[in-house]
């Protein structure tokens, strides 16, 4: 054992005023602990952690404003329409509402015949464009290639799996135009979890894999109760979003997932969840993952990654220390360059492929 790993002597820790304490089922239950920023995050990153976790801790953060976004994120929007470079158009593809993002700089050498499509995040339950613009628009001007961000449809007036539905048609589209192998998709939280749904989806329905995926700040994984599942509901969630744990959740096909549009949906359904395929997996295309050590989808997403390699898929995971979920909303601190950077090296190795 080295000193870095040696722990407390057993008579210190018994005479510790909060012992820890190990309950039959193995559930730890810790005393108050004091967590720092982490010592590898950038100076701009430790500033955007604390401001971030105060910011958790306002009302308003509960707030979704229809077609905006919460107010936390309305500076991150500002800084990015200030700093890309792109032409915008609003459109519809097969009959769903998208904006179609292009640098104004002109597409990069070898782009010119691929496209990306952005699932935005937003709970199943709204911020488009807002999130659409903050996931599509670092993208499309940093990678300089084309980026379409649909408006697919979300609950409570929706359920599962109309929004899968909504990527398909506007796939199906796209493959007029572009081939297969030429097609990127990916998205952020809910959009990252409908990736992976609409991945499944196409192969249910026949139609080719695209030539890349990216699940960002999400896994592909359902689970009874709240949140994304795994130790990271409980030792992540509160030191990245300033907010106690849920409580545990209720034993499996007790409860139903807290998201109106995955309302009835059975957690264990490969459309839903593919994590639980590894058949369905191994169809996959080349996928990466993004999260943090301070994202509350950090276990789904590990997990998730660890199916498709099990799987014999082509997977990349990515973990940025101290960072929370979707942190790279954020254009102005040096861990979002690098993941803008990530994601774009991703899509120009796999495409064409």
């Amino acid at each position: 054992m080295t000193l870095l790993a040696r722990p407390l002597p057993a008579a210190a820790q018994q005479d510790a005023p909060h012992p820890v304490v190990i309950e039959d089922d193995g559930t730890v239950v810790m005393p108050p602990i004091r967590v720092p920023v982490s010592a590898y995050l950038s100076p701009e990153a430790k500033a955007y952690l604390a401001q971030h976790l105060k910011d958790m801790q306002d009302p308003r953060s509960k707030e979704l404003p229809d077609g905006e976004v919460p107010f936390f994120l309305a500076p991150y929007l500002a800084s990015q329409q200030a700093q890309f470079r792109l032409d915008v158009k609003a459109t519809r593809i097969a009959g769903v509402a998208a904006l179609v993002y292009t640098p104004r700089d002109g597409i990069a050498p070898g782009n010119e015949k691929r496209v990306l499509i952005n699932l935005h995040g937003g709970g199943f339950m709204g911020c488009y464009p807002g999130c659409a613009k903050l996931e599509s628009m670092p993208i499309a001007a940093t990678g300089r290639i084309k980026v379409v961000t649909i408006d697919y449809r979300q609950g409570p007036a929706h359920r599962f799996p109309a929004a899968s539905e909504d990527v398909a048609a506007v796939y199906r589209e796209l493959l007029k135009t572009y081939s297969p192998r030429n097609i990127g998709i990916y998205g952020c939280s809910a959009g990252g979890m409908l990736v992976g749904m609409s991945l499944a989806w196409f192969e249910r329905h026949g139609l080719p894999m695209p030539g890349a995926a990216g699940v960002f700040c999400a896994g592909m994984t359902l689970v009874e109760g709240a949140g994304f599942g795994g130790d990271a509901s409980y030792v992540v969630a509160p030191v990245g979003e300033a907010n106690l744990p849920a409580e545990p959740p209720p034993p499996l096909g007790k409860g139903l997932p807290p998201i109106p549009y995955l309302a009835g949906v059975d957690i264990h359904d490969p459309l839903a969840a593919p994590a639980n395929s590894p058949d369905l997996l191994a169809k996959f295309p080349p996928t990466l993952f993004l999260t943090g050590t301070r994202a509350f989808e950090l276990s789904s997403a590990v997990y998730s990654h660890g199916r498709m390699v099990k799987a014999g898929a082509q997977a990349e995971l990515h973990v940025w220390d101290g960072m929370f979920h979707g942190f790279f909303y954020n254009p102005d601190v040096p861990e979002s360059r690098d993941a803008y950077d990530v994601i774009v090296r991703f899509f120009d190795r796999h495409l064409g492929k």
